[in-house]
C-alpha cells in the first residue's frame, strides 16, 4: 500500500514539475497554438494517463467521413493565442491565462491585452491591464473586430460564440466621429450601446467639444442616435442641447438624409432658411439632391443636383438653380427678379471608336447680377457662360472620322446669346498616294479633306439691305431671346457648309534650307444668295435673296523655305555670364490668290451706288456664315524672323568641378511683315513685333506685343478751312519725316507669382488633396475624385496651411492709336494672395484696380482660422454690386457639416 501511496506521488510531482517547467520558460521563442474544437477539452478524469485518452479519440476522429457530420461546436475556425510572458492552463476550471502583450484572434476578431483570461467553459474571454507596484495601468485592452476598433481603459468581457460583448470605460472611432462610454454593450450584428457617453469628432485625448448624452446608440453602418443631449465646449456645458439626436454613420456613398438649412437675416429680404432640402444616394450609380431658399419678404429658390457615374463608361453631374424674389410694395428700392442657371458635365471613359461628352453652363443673364456666391470668386466675376455637347466617331480601319457638336455662347454683360445647332465635321486624315516614290518632293505629298457643316442662332440683328425693320433700328442690335422672337431669331439664323482640300509637300533644298509647297481648295455650299440693284426711287442700293443651291469654289497656293542659324559668344574673365546663345529661324514665304472679284466668277456684282452714276463691287454672299470669295489678287511675299537668346551662368557649388546653369534671356523675339505685289498702294503690311521672356527663376513672365503702321499719315483741312481730317498716305512714315511709322497698337503684361515654397500647380494641389484625403480614411471613388477636381477648379476653396505666404500680381497695359490720332490707353493690376499671420490664422485675398480710372474693381477679401476640429472662415467683399460679408464657423467633420454657426449679410443690405 504504501509502495502505491508512493508511486502516485511521484507521478503528481512529475507532473507538477512538468507544467512549472512550460510556463517558466522565457528563454522559448515565441510559440502560437492553434486549438480545433476545444469543446473536447474537458477536465482532467480519475484517470491521469491524458494522453492515452486524447488518442483514442483522435482515433475515433480519423475513422468518421467529416464530411457527413455537423459540427457540434458553434465554433466554426481556428483560435490562435499567444502571450509574451507565459501562458497558463488550468485544466480543472477549463480556461487559460495569458500574460504580458498577448493577443487572443478568432476570425475577424482580435483582442491585445498584457491580461487575457479564456474561460472555455462559458466561451467567454476577460481582459484588462496589469498594476504595477507604483499603481501604474499599463497594457489596457485593444480590441478590433470586423474592422472597428476599441480602446479600453479599464476591462472587458468577450463572448466569441455570440460575438457580444461588455466594456468598461472605451472609445471607439465611427466613420469621421469618436464615441467614448463608461459602460457599452456591443452585440453580435456590430452595434453599440452607450452608458453616459459622448459623441465627438476631435480626436484629442481632451476634446475642444463633445456631444454629452445618459443614452447613446450607435448603429453599425447606419446611424448614432442619442438621448437628450448637451453640447459641450472644452469641457464647459453649454445650454445647448436638443431632446435627441441622429447622425448618420454611412459610407458617404451610400447615405440618404436631411440636408440641413443656414439661417440668418436681411434687411432687406427679411428671415431666411437657405440650403434646406434632402439628399438621395439612390444607389451606386447616381445620387442626387433637393434644396429649397425661403425668404419672410417674398423671396423663394429651389436647386437641384445630381451626380451620376457608371464605372468604366462614364460620369456627369447635372445642377439647376431657380431663383425668384419680389420685394413688398412699401420698399423704397425694390428688387424683383427670376433667374436661373443649368449646368450640366459629362464624361466617358474612352473606349472604342465613339465618344459622347458635354459641357453645358447656361442660364439667365441676371443671374450673376443679383446671386452673390460668396465661397466662389470666380462665379462672382464671370463675364461669359460656355456650353458644348458633342459626338466624335472614328471609322476604324478608314482615315474617316466625323464630329456633331451643339455649341453655346453668352456675354454676360451684352447679353448677346449664340447657338450652333449644329456644327457636324467630316474629316479625312492626311494621305501620302506617293510614300513609296523616292523623289523626296512626290514622296512627302499629302492630300487630306474637311468638311464643315454650321446652322447658327443669334440674337444679335442688324439691319439688311433693301429692308426697313422698325424694331432693329439702324444698327445692330441685341433682342431678348424668348419664344416671342423666335420667328425674329430663326429668320436671321445663318446656314451652311465648308469644303476643304488642302495639299501641300516638304523636302529639303540645298541641303541646309526646308521647303514647304501647299496648295488649298475651299468650296462653300449656301442654299441661297443675293441679287443687288439700285433703287433709283429710294437712291439706295437694294437686295433681292434668290433661293436655290449654289457653290462658291476658290483656291490659293503658297510656297515657304525656312531654315535655322545658331550663334555663340563666349565670355573670357571670371564673369559670371560664360556664354551668350542666339538662334534664329527666318522663313521666306509666297502666296497667290487670284481676284474672285472679277465678274467672269460670278461670285461678285457691280452695282450703281448713287444718282451720279457711281459703282461699287459688292459679295453675293456678303453676311454669309463663311463669308464668300476673298475680293481682290494678292501675290504676296512675307518675312518672319524668330530669335531666341539664352545664357550660360556660373552657379555656385561646395565641390571644387566648375558648375554651370542655363537660363532664358530672350525667350522669344518674333518680327514679321509682308509685301503685296499685286496691290495698287499700301503694298507693305504692318510690322507685328513680339517678345517673351521670364526673369528672377521664372517667377516674373513679361510679354511685349505692338504693330507699327510703316506707311505716312497726312493732314487734309476741309474746304472752309475750319475742321482738318487725317488720312493715311501712300508713302512710307521714313520719307515723311515720322519715323519708322506709327504705332498702332501695343500690350505689355507682367505676371509674378511668389512664395517660398514655389507655388503648387493644379496637378500638384489635385496630389495634395488626394493624399489628405486617404490619409484621413476616406475610399477614393468616382465621387471623390469629382469633389476634388471641383475643389482644385476653384483654388479659394482649398487653403494650404504650410506656405506662410503667397502673392500673385499681374500688370495689363494696353495701348492703340487711330488714324486721326485719337489714342485710347488701358491698364490695370490684378493681386491675389494669402498670409499665415501665425500657425492658425491666414488672411487670403483678391482684387484689381483700374490705374485709368482710378478705382478698384472686385475685391475679396478672407480669414480664416484653423481651430483643429472646427474651422471658420470670415468673407468679406467691401465694395462693388456684390458688397456682402459671411462668417462660418464649421465642425470639419464631413458627417457634421451642419453643426455650425452661420452669419451673413448679402449686398441686398445696403
Amino acid at each position: 500500500m504504501s509502495d502505491l501511496r508512493i508511486l502516485f506521488l511521484s507521478l503528481f510531482l512529475f507532473w507538477i514539475s512538468t507544467f512549472s517547467a512550460e510556463a517558466q520558460r522565457p528563454t522559448n521563442p515565441p510559440r502560437e497554438k492553434t486549438l480545433i474544437l476545444p469543446d473536447t477539452l474537458t477536465p482532467p478524469a480519475s484517470n491521469p494517463i491524458i494522453p492515452d485518452s486524447m488518442l483514442i479519440q483522435a482515433d475515433t476522429l480519423t475513422r468518421l467521413d467529416s464530411a457527413k457530420i455537423m459540427p457540434r461546436s458553434d465554433i466554426q475556425t481556428d483560435i490562435l493565442y499567444f502571450a509574451e510572458d507565459s501562458i497558463i492552463t488550468d485544466f480543472r476550471e477549463n480556461r487559460i491565462y495569458l500574460y504580458k502583450n498577448a493577443w487572443f484572434e478568432y476570425g475577424e476578431m482580435r483582442l491585445d491585452a498584457d491580461q487575457i483570461v479564456i474561460d472555455w467553459e462559458t466561451s467567454e474571454i476577460y481582459a484588462s491591464g496589469v498594476t504595477d507596484s507604483l499603481g501604474n495601468v499599463t497594457g489596457n485592452p485593444f480590441f478590433k473586430d470586423k474592422g472597428t476598433v476599441y480602446e479600453i481603459r479599464k476591462e472587458m468581457r468577450y463572448n466569441f460564440k455570440t460575438q457580444k460583448a461588455i466594456i468598461k470605460d472605451v472609445v471607439t472611432e465611427q466613420q469621421d466621429g469618436i464615441l467614448r462610454g463608461e459602460t457599452i454593450k456591443k452585440t453580435e450584428d456590430g452595434s453599440i450601446y452607450l452608458d453616459h457617453g459622448y459623441y465627438t469628432t476631435c480626436k484629442l485625448t481632451e476634446p475642444h467639444w463633445h456631444i454629452s448624452s445618459s443614452k447613446i446608440k450607435s448603429i453599425s453602418g447606419k446611424q448614432v442616435v442619442s438621448g437628450p443631449f448637451n453640447l459641450y465646449f472644452n469641457g464647459i456645458p453649454t445650454p445647448l442641447g436638443l431632446p435627441f439626436g441622429i447622425i448618420p454613420d454611412t459610407p458617404e456613398e451610400k447615405a440618404s438624409g436631411v440636408i440641413f438649412p443656414s439661417y440668418g437675416k436681411e434687411q432687406v429680404r427679411g428671415l431666411f432658411l437657405r440650403d434646406f432640402g434632402y439628399y438621395f444616394a439612390i444607389n451606386d450609380y447616381i445620387h442626387a439632391q433637393i434644396t429649397g431658399d425661403i425668404y419672410s419678404k417674398g423671396g423663394w429658390g429651389v436647386k437641384s443636383q445630381a451626380n451620376y457615374t457608371k464605372r468604366y463608361r462614364f460620369s456627369g453631374g447635372f445642377n439647376v438653380d431657380f431663383q425668384k424674389f419680389v420685394s413688398p410694395e412699401t420698399e423704397l428700392n425694390p428688387v424683383d427678379y427670376n433667374t436661373f442657371r443649368i449646368q450640366w458635365n459629362h464624361s466617358p471613359v474612352s473606349r472604342g471608336s465613339g465618344r459622347f461628352s458635354a459641357s453645358v453652363n447656361a442660364g439667365s443673364t441676371s443671374y450673376f447680377n443679383n446671386i452673390v456666391s460668396q465661397n466662389n470668386f470666380n462665379n462672382n466675376i464671370t463675364a461669359d457662360l460656355n456650353s458644348n455637347i458633342s459626338y466624335s466617331k472614328q471609322f476604324v480601319g478608314t482615315p474617316f472620322s466625323m464630329s456633331a457638336n451643339f455649341r453655346h455662347s453668352q456675354s454676360v454683360q451684352t447679353g448677346e446669346v449664340r447657338l450652333d445647332l449644329p456644327t457636324i465635321s467630316m474629316n479625312m486624315n492626311r494621305q501620302s498616294p506617293f510614300k513609296n516614290i523616292k523623289f523626296e518632293p512626290l514622296k512627302t505629298l499629302n492630300v487630306a479633306w474637311n468638311f464643315n457643316l454650321q446652322n447658327t442662332v443669334s440674337n444679335r440683328i442688324q439691319q439688311q439691305f433693301g429692308v426697313n425693320n422698325p424694331i432693329i433700328g439702324d444698327g445692330p442690335q441685341t433682342i431678348p431671346f424668348t419664344v416671342d422672337n423666335l420667328g425674329l431669331l430663326l429668320q436671321n439664323a445663318n446656314n451652311g457648309a465648308r469644303n476643304t482640300i488642302p495639299v501641300s509637300s516638304n523636302f529639303t533644298l540645298f541641303n541646309y534650307f526646308t521647303g514647304t509647297a501647299s496648295f488649298n481648295y475651299t468650296e462653300l455650299w449656301y442654299l441661297q444668295r443675293l441679287n443687288f440693284y439700285y433703287n433709283p426711287s429710294t437712291q439706295r442700293v437694294d437686295r433681292i435673296v434668290q433661293d436655290g443651291f449654289n457653290r462658291v469654289g476658290f483656291f490659293n497656293s503658297s510656297f515657304a523655305m525656312n531654315t535655322n542659324f545658331y550663334g555663340f559668344y563666349n565670355f573670357r574673365g571670371k564673369g559670371k555670364l560664360q556664354t551668350i546663345r542666339h538662334h534664329m529661324a527666318p522663313t521666306i514665304s509666297f502666296n497667290y490668290t487670284p481676284d474672285f472679284s472679277d465678274p467672269s466668277f460670278g461670285y461678285y456684282q457691280r452695282v450703281q451706288t448713287d444718282a451720279s452714276g457711281r459703282t461699287d463691287l459688292f459679295s453675293r454672299h456678303q453676311g454669309f456664315i463663311f463669308s464668300g470669295a476673298p475680293r481682290g489678287e494678292s501675290r504676296a511675299m512675307s518675312f518672319a524672323v524668330r530669335n531666341v537668346f539664352e545664357g550660360k551662368i556660373k552657379t555656385e557649388t561646395d565641390s571644387t568641378e566648375a558648375s554651370t546653369k542655363k537660363i532664358p534671356l530672350l525667350e522669344s523675339l518674333n518680327f514679321n511683315t509682308a509685301y503685296n505685289f499685286a496691290a495698287d498702294s499700301f503694298q507693305l503690311a504692318p510690322f507685328q513685333v513680339s517678345a517673351r521672356t521670364s526673369l528672377f527663376e521664372r517667377k516674373l513672365s513679361v510679354n511685349v506685343n505692338t504693330t507699327i503702321d510703316p506707311y505716312a499719315v497726312g493732314e487734309f483741312p476741309d474746304s472752309n478751312q475750319e475742321t482738318t481730317s487725317f488720312r493715311r498716305i501712300n508713302q512710307y512714315a521714313w520719307k515723311n519725316g515720322q519715323g519708322i511709322g506709327t504705332i498702332r497698337n501695343a500690350s505689355l503684361n507682367l505676371n509674378a507669382s511668389l512664395n517660398p515654397r514655389g507655388g503648387p500647380d493644379p496637378g500638384q494641389v489635385r496630389d495634395e488633396i488626394t493624399q489628405d484625403f486617404l490619409q484621413r480614411g476616406g475610399v477614393m471613388d468616382e465621387f471623390a475624385q469629382q469633389e476634388i477636381n471641383r475643389i482644385v477648379a476653384d483654388p479659394s476653396q482649398y487653403i494650404d496651411w504650410n506656405i506662410p505666404w503667397n502673392l500673385t500680381i499681374g500688370y495689363n497695359l494696353a495701348y492703340s492709336k487711330q488714324v486721326d490720332n485719337r489714342t485710347n490707353i488701358t491698364q490695370g493690376v490684378n493681386v491675389s494672395g494669402d498670409l499665415s499671420i501665425s500657425e492658425k490664422w491666414k488672411i487670403n485675398f483678391n482684387t484689381s484696380y483700374d490705374i485709368q480710372a482710378s478705382e478698384f474693381r472686385q475685391t475679396m477679401i478672407g480669414i480664416a482660422r484653423d481651430l483643429h476640429c472646427w474651422q471658420m472662415d470670415v468673407n468679406w467683399i467691401p465694395f462693388g454690386r456684390f458688397t456682402s460679408y459671411n462668417i462660418n464657423i464649421r465642425v470639419k467633420s464631413s458627417l457634421l457639416q451642419d453643426l455650425k454657426v452661420s452669419r451673413r449679410r448679402s449686398f441686398f443690405d445696403r
